[in-house]
């Protein structure tokens, strides 16, 4: 399984990036973040038909993931806060299962990550 995130950058605060993850299948797939010395933490996913989405709290109302029929699954984010700043990985789970989940340990793929500043 390959995937490859993009799309990452520097914004200002109250901007929108959109970020991009090409699979190489079809599966269940998430965004997770992480800054320096911080857990690895759930942003947002989506099951593998694609009909049940999840968000964190912390960015409900502000990112939306989606995923089209070419296997890319992708993060609109908008009104960025500074506080959104980090390395963005997207992460895929095994052909075992369908749902989502929020435990990082329950992913088994993921893609190299891409940077995202939200300036002040």
């Amino acid at each position: 399984v390959q995937l490859q995130a993009s799309g990452g950058g520097l914004v200002q605060a109250g901007g929108s990036l959109r970020l991009s993850c090409a699979a190489s299948g079809r599966y269940a797939m998430a965004w997770f973040r992480q800054t320096p010395g911080k857990e690895r933490e759930f942003v947002a996913g989506i099951t593998y038909q694609g009909g049940n989405k999840y968000h964190a709290a912390s960015v409900r109302g502000r990112f939306t993931i989606n995923r089209d029929a070419r296997n890319a699954v992708y993060l609109q984010m908008s009104s960025l806060k500074p506080e959104d700043t980090a390395v963005y990985y997207c992460a895929a789970r095994s052909e075992s299962y369908n749902t989502v989940s929020f435990a990082r340990n329950d992913y088994d793929y993921w893609g190299p990550g891409t940077q995202v500043t939200v300036s002040s």
